[in-house]
C-alpha cells in the first residue's frame, strides 16, 4: 500500500510512535517561525529551558503583528526578540519586511521539510510541499531546543481538483468552497492533501492561499505536491537548489476523497461571522459596502496585487468606500513600485498600508459602526476587526476590487474581459531586512534587552489530588481564541504581560469574567463543540491559567488550543454524554474527586455538581505523554523533570 505525500514526510521525520491514525507521534522539526504577538512569550519559554542555541536547520523570528507603536510596549518587545534572535541562532525579519507566512514562502520554505510556527496560518507553507503546522509558542520553543513536536496521527483527506478556474474566479473561491463543504470543524484530525489534474493549473501563490485557510477547517495542515510549478517559483526566487519533486504514491490510500471541479466554481463570500458561512456573491446580492481591505497572509502576494492593480488601473474607488491595501512583503511592495502598479493603486484612491498583518488582527482600519467590510483575509469572527457590530465578509481580491469600484457587493464576472497575470521569471531579491544571528563565539557577548512590559511566564503547579471549583463561565459552540483572548491594537501590546492581559480574558463573551476569577481564586470553564478554534495563540491558555482556571469541560476541542491547555497544565476534559452540558449552569459548584489518580491510571473521571446534586462522566483529551505533563503542572515543569 502506497503512501500519501503527507505520510511520506511524516515517515521521514518520525522520532517516536507509529503512523496509526489516532495515536501520538513525535516529529523532528526542520524549521520554526514566530511572530511578535506570540514570539515574545515563546522566546521567554526558550530561555527558561537553558538551551544556548537553536538546534533546528532554520528558525526565523518575524515582526509583522504588533507594528502599530502607540507606546513603548511593542517597540520593547521587538528589541527583546531581536536580541534573543541574535544570541540564540535565529534569523530576524525586521518590521517592514513583511508577513511571516508570505516571506517564509518566498525566502525560506523548502519542499519536504517540516515547519511549525507560533501562528495558526503556518500551513501556508503547504503551498510549496512543506508539512507546515501551527503550534503553541511553548511547542515551538521545545522544537527550537531540539525536542520533537507531538501530534495525533491524522487521517488523510484528499481533495481532487479537476478542470481549471474560469474568468474572475480565484484560489480564494476554492478554499471558500472547501469550507462550505466541510465547515470549520470538517478538517479536525485530518491532513488535507490536494491532488488531481487541476493542481497543475494553480501557481504557488494560489496554492498557498488555499493551504493558508485550511487553518479555518480545523485541519492539522494542508499540502500540495512539489512539482514543476513549485520548481519554477523557487527558481524565480533564486532558490531552485531547494526544490525536489514530492508526489504521493499512485496507490496511496486516503480516508476520504472529495472532488471539486474548478471550472464550475463561482465567486464566493463568507458571511458574518464565520469563515464557513459561505454563499455565492450573487446569492448575497448588492449590499452596500463601507470598507474594503486587501492583504493578509491569505491574499497579499505579487500575483494577488498585480490582479488588483490591473482592475483598478484608470478607475476611482467609489466615494462611499474606504479601500486599504497591504502588500504581503517588501519584495512584493518593491516590485509593485518598480513596475508602476503601485501608482495605479494610489491613483485609484487606495490607502497603502505597511507590509504587515494590520487590519486582519484588528491592528488599525476598524470599520465604522455597523459597517460592511469586505476583506481578503481568513477570519471574520465577531469583533475581530475592532468594531463590535461590524459585518465582515471574506472575499477574493477580484470580488473586493469590483465592489470597491461599485460601492456594493459585486460579482467580478461583470467586469468584462480578464487580463492575464503571470508570475515573473525572476523576483526582486533583497534580503537586507533579514538579520542573521551572531556566530557562536560572538553570541556570548550579546545582551538580552528586556523592557518593563515583559513579565515572567505564569507559575504552574502539579495537578492536585482533587479539584473543587465553581463553573465560572459557560459558553456555547465554536468559541474562538479571539473570544478567549482578543487581538487588536489595544490588547496586542500586552502579549508579554500576562497579568495585564488577564483583564481582557473572555471580554467578548463576559466582561465580568476576569473579576469573577479573582474573587473566587480558581474555577472551571464549560464550553460547547469546537472550543478554541482559530489562532494558535497560547495566551488563550496562559491567561486562564493565571486567572486560576483548573479545567475546561467541553463537547469537543480544536487541536492547537487543546494542546496549549495541556502545555499550561490545565485539564482539557470532554463530556462522555454531550447532553450533560445542558445540566450545568454558570456558578454551579463542581468537584472532580481523586482526579490526579484518575489521570495517572486512566481511570473513570467523575464530576459532581454539588449545586444540583447530580454527577456525570468526562474523559481527558490527553495522550499518555500529556497526562504526565498535566500531572507535573505543564510542559515546562515536565521538561525540567525529564532533564
Amino acid at each position: 500500500m502506497g503512501l500519501t505525500l503527507a505520510q511520506k514526510i511524516i515517515k521521514n521525520h518520525l522520532l517516536s510512535g507509529d503512523m496509526t491514525v489516532g495515536s501520538e507521534i513525535g516529529l523532528k522539526i526542520d524549521q520554526t517561525l514566530t511572530q511578535d504577538a506570540t514570539g515574545t512569550m515563546a522566546y521567554l519559554e526558550f530561555e527558561a529551558m537553558g538551551v544556548p542555541r537553536v538546534k533546528t536547520e532554520r528558525s526565523v523570528a518575524y515582526i509583522d503583528h504588533n507594528t502599530l507603536q502607540t507606546g513603548f510596549e511593542n517597540a520593547d518587545d521587538h528589541r527583546y526578540i531581536q536580541s534573543v534572535a541574535k544570541k540564540h541562532g535565529i534569523y530576524f525579519s525586521r518590521p517592514g519586511n513583511g508577513i511571516c507566512h508570505q516571506v517564509h514562502l518566498e525566502r525560506f520554505g523548502i519542499p519536504g521539510k517540516t515547519l511549525i510556527g507560533s501562528d495558526s496560518h503556518t500551513p501556508t507553507g503547504g503551498g510549496i510541499g512543506m508539512l507546515a503546522m501551527g503550534a503553541g509558542g511553548l511547542d515551538v520553543a521545545v522544537a527550537m531546543g531540539g525536542g520533537p513536536y507531538y501530534i495525533t496521527m491524522p487521517k488523510m483527506l484528499r481533495i481532487n481538483l479537476i478542470g481549471k478556474l474560469g474568468p474572475w474566479v480565484s484560489a480564494k473561491d476554492v478554499i471558500l468552497e472547501v469550507l462550505r463543504i466541510l465547515s470549520v470543524k470538517g478538517g479536525v484530525g485530518k491532513i488535507v492533501e490536494y491532488g488531481g489534474p487541476g493542481v497543475a493549473t494553480l501557481t504557488v501563490p494560489e496554492r498557498a492561499t488555499i493551504t493558508n485557510m485550511g487553518a479555518e477547517l480545523g485541519a492539522t495542515t494542508s499540502i500540495f505536491p512539489s512539482d514543476e510549478v513549485t520548481r519554477s517559483f523557487l527558481k524565480a526566487q533564486g532558490r531552485e537548489s531547494d526544490w525536489k519533486e514530492l508526489l504521493p504514491d499512485d496507490d496511496a490510500v486516503y480516508d476520504e476523497t472529495i472532488t471539486i471541479d474548478l471550472s464550475a466554481l463561482k465567486p464566493l463570500a463568507a458571511c458574518p461571522h464565520s469563515p464557513d458561512a459561505v454563499k455565492t456573491v450573487d446569492e448575497i446580492g448588492p449590499i452596500k459596502v463601507d470598507q474594503v481591505c486587501i492583504g493578509s497572509c491569505t491574499n497579499s502576494s505579487y500575483l494577488d496585487l498585480m490582479r488588483v492593480a490591473s482592475i483598478l488601473k484608470g478607475k476611482t474607488v467609489h466615494p462611499d468606500v474606504s479601500l486599504a491595501i497591504a502588500p504581503g512583503s517588501k519584495q512584493v511592495y518593491n516590485m509593485l513600485a518598480q513596475n508602476g502598479a503601485l501608482a495605479d493603486l494610489i491613483s485609484a484612491g487606495a490607502r497603502i498600508l505597511e507590509c504587515a498583518c494590520g487590519p486582519c488582527i484588528g491592528m488599525g482600519q476598524s470599520p465604522n459602526s455597523k459597517g460592511v467590510s469586505l476583506r481578503t483575509f481568513n477570519r471574520n469572527f465577531e469583533g475581530r476587526s475592532g468594531t463590535a457590530d461590524a459585518q465582515i465578509y471574506l472575499v477574493s481580491p477580484e470580488t473586493a476590487c469590483a465592489s470597491a469600484l461599485s460601492g456594493v457587493l459585486t460579482n467580478p464576472q461583470t467586469l468584462g474581459k480578464e487580463d492575464p497575470i503571470a508570475l515573473p521569471e525572476t523576483f526582486l531579491i533583497n534580503d537586507n531586512m533579514i538579520l542573521p544571528p551572531a556566530s557562536e563565539e560572538e553570541a556570548e557577548k550579546v545582551e538580552i534587552l528586556r523592557g518593563p512590559n515583559i513579565k515572567e511566564f505564569p507559575t504552574t503547579t502539579a495537578l492536585p489530588h482533587s479539584i473543587e471549583a465553581k463553573a465560572l463561565l459557560k459558553v456555547g459552540d465554536n468559541i474562538t481564541t479571539d473570544h478567549i483572548m482578543p487581538a487588536g491594537a489595544k490588547i496586542l501590546p500586552y502579549r508579554s504581560n500576562i497579568p495585564y492581559l488577564s483583564n481582557f480574558c473572555f471580554g467578548v463573551c463576559d466582561k465580568e469574567f476576569p473579576e469573577r476569577c479573582r474573587q473566587n481564586g480558581k474555577g472551571i470553564i464549560i464550553g460547547g463543540a469546537n472550543y478554541g478554534q482559530g489562532s494558535s495563540r497560547e495566551h488563550a491558555a496562559l491567561v486562564p491559567l493565571y486567572l486560576g482556571i483548573k479545567a475546561v469541560i467541553v463537547k469537543s476541542f480544536a487541536r492547537i488550543h487543546c494542546a496549549n491547555l495541556a502545555n499550561a497544565g490545565i485539564l482539557p476534559l470532554a463530556f462522555e454524554n454531550e447532553a450533560d452540558y445542558d445540566t450545568i449552569d454558570q456558578m454551579d459548584e463542581l468537584e472532580l474527586p481523586n482526579i490526579r489518580e484518575a489521570i495517572q491510571n486512566h481511570g473513570k473521571i467523575l464530576v459532581k455538581n454539588k449545586t444540583k446534586g447530580t454527577e456525570f462522566e468526562v474523559r481527558a483529551v490527553l495522550t499518555d505523554r500529556q497526562r504526565n505533563m498535566v500531572l507535573a503542572g505543564g510542559l515546562l515543569n515536565y521538561t525540567r523533570e525529564q532533564n
